[in-house]
């Protein structure tokens, strides 16, 4: 049988089935060509272009195929499913059973000492009235524990999202002279909050929160920590004038500013009561049974300070305290909400800011506890959870809440079993809100610093900014400018540049993807980099190359570019040797996609090379490069001796037609 026969063919009729093996034996330097089976490159299936299109969109908006469950179930069925979609609390209600019901009575008591005192704490890191975090620590967790996914997120304002709308809103309208309006615009930004992030989820565009990579929010968080941090010096030492400003410098600036106005008495009990939490903290931390010592420490401290406050009035006078707190339950707010003005847009702006933070948080949280339990959050249905818990909380006078990583933790150690602790924690938080209100009035605002110190403090995380120097110094970089942005110019531009180099580490990879050189494995038709592997082999006078990336607009000049570098370095390596370059075989195994201009980049790589007398061969096109190739015409001008489905394949016919 000719060798021409077994040849890959590359036309419309091929098949799937393997020509008739031939035995071809070579021996081309150091490479020992074993007998080969040469097989066909195949064109996939032939689609319309509306299978085509319902195919590429089921992929992008729907990888985990949702709808699966709902195959082969009758009507009533599928109705039942469905209500179990949009309402996950059908799903475990109806099994809920007495010794669960401890379970979670206990965990969510235990996350409602913890969530109350945080709750008033993160209001004022938003500048806003302490018992707004109430507010927001009673109708959204009711929500969620309706519409949420996770059985131990625990609901509630957190620092992050806290900080960043209090950084935003106060750079145009001030907390302090424009309450109304700010209050007002604190409620709007919550709204478009959660109505980007339902979007979101009910679009399935949760892709959108990837651009936040782990770099930008370990470097992100860990600036907000120290700002937030030292903000709370405030507190801590008893100034009254200190600057609104969240950067670094005016910070300090403000702290030594001010000397005059440090109050001993509140240095000695905040400081105090800052080493008891985090002598708390660091218990819990090491030995994870006495999780509950954290948990209550916090109420704990709360308690104490206000004792202490109350009944030593006169030796403690001058220690700035909370007030007077209303009592009763959330007043409405859909009727002040801002929907028209010159600060709509600083709202909306805030809003998605601190949606997408709050969003990435939430998610994050009820993944990483979800794994622990061997259970699946579904990401979609948790983004309209949390974006409907936020409309409606921005209509009864809450701000932005998801899930927090501290409550969750307390929850998981607790023992809750289902979202029913989120009721409890809403329930206990409903008794504050009705009959302790006045208890609060002689809380010191030392204490609150001290709570907020002691939450943000986690948020540094030291190993991860070593492994990303470790594993990607692009990324490490990331990191870092999002720790410097924030710290030195903005908690927005610290965001925006640290989500800048990550786009920029993207676009790196896209327009500049790698390249290499493949080498025989001495024995094998293995073929891989030869900078990898010390014993793979160059096969003489060929130049094989493994392209790892799709080849689109943005790269196929670049790489057309690369290759004849690739090329004309090889030549100069064999001239030594006094070898030519005959056939440059191209790997697209790693190639996923191409488009217009990367087939046009291999058709001019081609007329390049054949003017310098090499052939060009590509080895194993993906069933869509190879459709896209085919509609081309540019396999008419490959011809069928240039198409091959492995790069062994290719080396062993090519080699032996020139032997023949």
């Amino acid at each position: 049988m000719g060798v021409d026969s077994k040849r890959v063919e590359a036309d419309s009729s091929a098949v799937s089935t393997p020509e008739t093996p031939f035995n071809l034996t070579l021996s081309i330097g150091p490479v020992l060509l074993q007998p080969l089976e040469i097989h066909r490159v195949c064109l996939p299936p032939q689609k319309t272009t509306f299978q085509k299109l319902k195919h590429r969109l089921s992929e992008i908006f729907f990888p985990d195929d949702p709808f699966h469950r709902f195959k082969n179930q009758t009507f009533l069925r599928k109705v039942v499913l469905g209500l179990h979609c949009l309402f996950p609390i059908l799903q475990w209600v109806p099994s809920y059973s007495l010794s669960t019901f401890r379970s979670d009575l206990v965990s969510g008591l235990t996350i409602a000492s913890l969530a109350i005192p945080q709750g008033i704490s993160y209001a004022k890191l938003a500048n806003l009235p302490p018992i707004i975090g109430l507010y927001s620590s009673f109708v959204p967790p009711l929500i969620y524990s309706l519409l949420g996914s996770s059985k131990h997120l625990g609901v509630g304002p957190v620092s992050i999202a806290s900080l960043v709308m209090g950084t935003m809103l106060s750079e145009t309208v001030s907390s302090t002279h424009e309450s109304d309006l700010y209050l007002r615009l604190a409620f709007t930004a919550t709204f478009f909050a959660g109505l980007f992030q339902a979007s979101l989820g009910l679009f399935r565009l949760g892709f959108i929160i990837d651009f936040l990579s782990k770099a930008t929010l370990v470097g992100f968080m860990a600036g907000a920590a120290v700002i937030v941090s030292l903000q709370q010096l405030k507190g801590l030492l008893g100034i009254v004038h200190f600057t609104k400003k969240m950067q670094i410098i005016p910070v300090m600036s403000s702290v030594f500013g001010h000397t005059k106005e440090w109050s001993w008495k509140t240095i000695v009990l905040g400081f105090g009561f800052l080493i008891f939490l985090l002598t708390a903290r660091l218990t819990s931390l090491k030995r994870p049974k006495l999780f509950w010592i954290s948990a209550a420490a916090p109420l704990t401290s709360v308690i104490l300070s206000t004792l202490l406050v109350y009944l030593l009035k006169s030796e403690l006078h001058g220690v700035s305290v909370i007030g007077e707190l209303p009592d009763g339950l959330n007043p409405p707010s859909a009727n002040i909400l801002y929907f028209h003005g010159p600060h709509l847009g600083l709202a909306i702006k805030a809003g998605i800011v601190t949606g997408i933070l709050s969003l990435t948080e939430g998610i994050a949280v009820g993944r990483t506890f979800a794994s622990l339990q061997n259970y699946q959050v579904d990401g979609n249905k948790e983004m309209m959870a949390i974006g409907l818990m936020n409309m409606v909380g921005s209509c009864s006078s809450c701000y932005v809440t998801t899930g927090s990583f501290s409550r969750s933790a307390v929850n998981y150690n607790a023992g809750a079993k289902t979202a029913f602790s989120n009721i409890v924690m809403a329930g206990a938080v409903l008794v504050t809100l009705l009959f302790l209100m006045p208890l609060f009035y002689h809380t010191p605002n030392l204490v609150l610093a001290a709570i907020i110190i002691t939450a943000v403090i986690g948020l540094i995380d030291y190993n991860a900014a070593f492994l990303l120097w470790k594993l990607d110094k692009l990324e490490f970089l990331a990191c870092l400018c999002s720790f410097f942005g924030v710290l030195f110019i903005s908690v927005p531009m610290g965001l925006a540049i640290s989500v800048g180099v990550s786009v920029f580490k993207i676009l790196l990879h896209v327009t500049r993807p790698n390249t290499v050189a493949l080498g025989n494995i001495p024995g094998t038709q293995i073929y891989q980099n030869v900078s990898r592997y010390e014993n793979a082999s160059r096969v003489p006078c060929f130049l094989i190359l493994g392209i790892e990336s799709p080849i689109y607009f943005a790269n196929s000049t670049y790489l057309q570019e690369r290759i004849l570098r690739w090329v004309w370095e090889e030549e100069e390596r064999l001239k030594e040797k006094e070898e030519n370059l005959k056939c440059v075989v191209l790997d697209m195994t790693a190639v996923t996609a191409i488009d217009s201009s990367g087939i046009d980049a291999i058709y001019e790589l081609r007329k390049t090379l054949l003017n310098r007398s090499v052939q060009l061969v590509l080895v194993n096109p993906v069933g869509s490069v190879m459709e896209k190739l085919h509609h081309s015409k540019i396999l008419d001008l490959f011809g069928t001796n240039q198409l091959y489905l492995t790069v062994g394949e290719a080396v062993t016919d090519i080699s032996s037609s020139w032997k023949a």
